[in-house]
């Protein structure tokens, strides 16, 4: 079961932890840096309308970390 965020807190990333990412991540979490709902991430992934680049691996999907980064402004 997921966890639910405590009052006052937000459900996204900071700054420190998309800066160490992988150079790929699954769906997931790329929905949470976002601030996607899962249902509509992988509504957007499966029609090739998410906002970065996605890689369809078997039946997973990964996000690739430095598209990802340069959607959020912090590319380096």
């Amino acid at each position: 079961m997921r966890d639910e965020p405590m009052a006052g807190q937000s459900n996204g990333m900071r700054r420190e932890e998309l800066l160490a990412l992988p150079v790929a991540i699954d769906l997931d979490t790329g929905n949470r840096a976002l601030g996607l709902g899962r249902s509509k991430g992988y509504e957007l992934a499966k029609r090739g309308e998410y906002p970065c680049k996605v890689l369809r691996l078997g039946k997973a999907y990964r996000v690739v970390t430095a598209d990802l980064l340069n959607l959020l402004g912090l590319a380096a």
